[in-house]
């Protein structure tokens, strides 16, 4: 039995059958093997009436959405598979960006409190052999998912949302005036269908066809307690070379009930890559180096691991009417990003203003819709740095050379101060710093671009150059923008089109991140 069997077989709840099947899941990416389901189609029939203006898959990130159109009169009625429960573990966040709960009036002051489980300062950026760096106020905040979910959902319900727990999404008809919605036992009609059921949704599966995800993050990691220091965290550590053709980083975050540490990779879905299981044994094997704590001492309670496949056409837009997929269903984040909650709270606002103006203009077509959820270059260039973090089957890199690079380039936006480096932490990347970052970097390590071009190869490198420019463009329209004034046009139709320009040059341009 090898140490990950042994641990995570005496954890309560099944957690060494659910890594298994989780392994099976990769196991269908690395070999192509992925499911197409048939989840949507469309039918030329008019349903003549709809139930609901909006119908959300997926309550566990879905009720955040449901809650804000709920509260503003729209009709909406949310499907979950099982019980809509908040996990055990925290959602980690930045302070700055909780703030968009009360902007919407989903939390009140007090409540947002409660609903913090822990703070933690500071939090640090380290590489082997290299730099490290302490931050301030970056994903220092652990929020407590069962409280947040069940203080959402009471307030869904009372602004007369219908949530239907234990109630699948099997498939749904498009037709010319709304959605029909099937589940085992019932069948309800709406406006609109938001597809909130993550990277595994049955309607992103179909809409990428079977196509293989561009880059993959494999997270595996344990809460528990026995350390002896549990009042810092990392944000990202590494003290080990290239091995096994990945360059393993770690987080560290004290929780309300311990301490969790992560560890994780970026690679492709190239079939010989280790599983999740191969990689919680190097895990569990790396892990007392890291925290100074022999596995003994530890009392583990969970365990945590995750795929997060990435697609460079991002986020997903799909080919019929009145679809919108949201959160990782969609994409919607950066690959070097985790996704979920994060990627859910920065779009929140602009997700509920658009779907209010699209439900009230009746601009629910597909190339209406597709303006939810735009290109993004500021998401679009993280996918080089993604490439220069991962080791292809067939290179040969020198052993330290991702951390030696990323010791340089944390090295100088350090120099440049926190309005270059807490964005970058966060997934947030702008024209003014990025060029910065570039300039300064190129100053005092010339070598640079010749140690990366033969890791990226020159198509990449060409593909990140047009989405650099179309991020100083976004820039340079959204400063356009922003000194106009507010334009109010007499057609709500033309009104939607505005604004969805307006926000797309904005969170682009990676200008909506909070200061």
């Amino acid at each position: 039995m090898t140490t990950t069997e042994h641990i995570l077989s005496a954890l309560p709840g099944q957690v060494l059958q659910g890594l298994q099947r989780a392994d099976e899941r990769w196991r269908s990416l690395r070999t192509g093997q992925i499911p197409t389901p048939e989840g949507y189609e469309t039918n030329a029939a008019p349903l003549g009436r709809n139930d609901w203006d909006v119908v959300i898959c997926g309550g566990t990130l879905g009720i955040f959405l449901g809650t804000t159109l709920a509260k503003r009169g729209w009709r909406v009625a949310i499907l979950e598979r099982g019980e809509l429960r908040g996990r055990a573990q925290e959602w980690n966040t930045s302070r700055s960006e909780l703030q968009v709960f009360g902007d919407l009036g989903l939390l009140t002051a007090e409540e947002l409190e409660v609903a913090i489980a822990t703070e933690y300062s500071p939090a640090r950026v380290a590489f082997h052999g290299g730099v490290e760096l302490w931050v301030e106020g970056v994903l220092n905040i652990g929020v407590d998912p069962v409280y947040l979910l069940e203080t959402l959902k009471a307030k869904f319900l009372a602004a007369g949302g219908e949530l239907l727990e234990h109630t699948p999404f099997t498939s749904v008809a498009v037709h010319p005036d709304g959605v029909e919605v099937h589940t085992p036992e019932r069948t309800l009609t709406a406006r609109l269908l938001v597809d909130a059921m993550g990277h595994g949704s049955p309607l992103a599966l179909q809409a990428r066809g079977g196509r293989k995800p561009d880059g993959v993050c494999l997270v595996v990691g344990t809460c528990a307690t026995g350390y002896p220091d549990n009042t810092k965290g990392d944000l990202l550590a590494s003290f080990t070379p290239i091995q096994n053709q990945c360059q393993y980083f770690w987080e560290a975050f004290p929780a309300r009930d311990g301490r969790s540490t992560y560890l994780f990779t970026y690679l492709d879905a190239h079939p010989q890559r280790p599983s999740l299981e191969a990689m919680f044994d190097d895990y569990f094997a790396l892990l007392p180096e890291y925290q100074s704590v022999s596995l003994d001492q530890l009392q583990i309670k969970r365990a945590l691991f995750g795929i997060f496949p990435c697609y460079r056409d991002s986020p997903l837009q799909f080919p019929v009417d009145r679809l919108l997929a949201i959160g990782d269903s969609s994409g919607n984040q950066s690959p070097l990003s985790f996704g979920g909650f994060g990627a859910m709270l920065r779009h929140l606002t602009r997700l509920t203003d658009g779907i209010s103006e699209a439900l009230e203009a009746d601009v629910l077509d597909q190339k209406a819709i597709a303006l939810l959820q735009p290109y993004q270059p500021s998401l679009s260039v993280t996918w080089l740095f993604q490439q220069t973090m991962s080791v292809g089957m067939n290179e040969s890199p020198s052993p330290n050379q991702i951390n030696a690079l990323l010791s340089d380039v944390f090295a100088e936006m350090a120099r440049l101060g926190d309005p270059v480096l807490k964005p970058f932490l966060q997934d947030v990347v702008q024209f003014p710093a990025l060029t910065r970052t570039l300039a300064r970097t190129s100053l005092h390590h010339p070598q640079m671009p010749l140690r990366i071009l033969p890791q990226v190869g020159v198509l990449s490198l060409l593909r990140w150059l047009g989405h650099y420019g179309r991020l100083g463009a976004y820039a340079g329209l959204n400063a356009i923008g922003a000194a106009m004034p507010s334009l109010k046009l007499s057609s709500p139709q033309q009104q939607y089109y505005l604004n969805r320009w307006r926000e797309a040059w904005r969170y682009g341009a990676g200008e909506d991140y909070p200061d």
